[in-house]
């Protein structure tokens, strides 16, 4: 089956593009499209690999969902577009970031794809959801082929930072080695958890000293 993905990631998946879930997965979201509305954009889907090739991922933020509300969902798990709206769970990953570097915002705009193309891969681990059904496309094999783009990225690199918020990313943190990767884990930034643990938790800092540690440029998240 053809798959348009970046290729890098084409190469390292290229195992999973020919099973027999994937083929099934295509089918069933492509039906989805055709008869409703379907987040994000088709030409979106894969929008987290397009900017953040594999041999250039640098951190990992793991999402579970993409926005299932009109004009949210781009492709790249936390981010909307610029003059979106910044939900909450955003809001609250700025205000962590302004606490825990320091600074205030220079971009204070959803569009994250800044941080994307300097190596943080926004990974949701279902890539598309029917419009407002959150977790309408799940177990439908999304999970299967996100945790082989996890287990590719455990197992052929080294020294990553896999920043999983809330329950549902810290499992999936199942397949990462974690003697030779940074693992930060902490609550989800959504307003229902983000004081339990979310807040001050230094995720940004944390990154970039470990990035620092092991020669590579941090990220400038602001």
């Amino acid at each position: 089956m053809e798959v348009k993905i970046e290729p890098s990631w084409k190469r390292e998946l290229e195992d999973e593009f020919s099973q027999s879930y994937f083929s099934d997965l295509t089918t069933f979201v492509k039906k989805e499209y055709q008869e409703g509305a379907v987040y994000p954009a088709p030409k979106n889907i894969f929008r987290a690999f397009e900017l953040c090739p594999f041999d250039k991922v640098k951190v990992v933020i793991l999402g579970q969902d993409p926005y299932h509300g009109e004009h949210q969902a781009n492709g790249l798990s936390f981010a909307v577009e610029k003059g979106v709206r910044l939900p909450p769970s955003l809001q609250n990953i700025f205000k962590e970031l302004e606490s825990d570097l320091g600074s205030p915002l220079v971009h204070a705009d959803g569009d994250l794809s800044r941080w994307a193309v300097q190596g943080v891969l926004l990974l949701n681990a279902t890539l598309t959801v029917q419009a407002h059904k959150a977790g309408s496309h799940q177990d439908r094999g999304w999970e299967r082929f996100t945790d082989a783009v996890i287990r590719a990225l455990s197992g052929k690199r080294e020294h990553l930072v896999f920043i999983l918020w809330g329950n549902y990313a810290k499992n999936k943190g199942a397949h990462i080695d974690r003697s030779k990767h940074l693992v930060i884990e902490s609550a989800h930034p959504s307003p229902f958890s983000a004081h339990s643990g979310f807040f001050g938790s230094k995720p940004f800092s944390k990154t970039n000293e470990y990035l620092i540690a092991h020669g590579e440029i941090p990220i400038d998240w602001l």
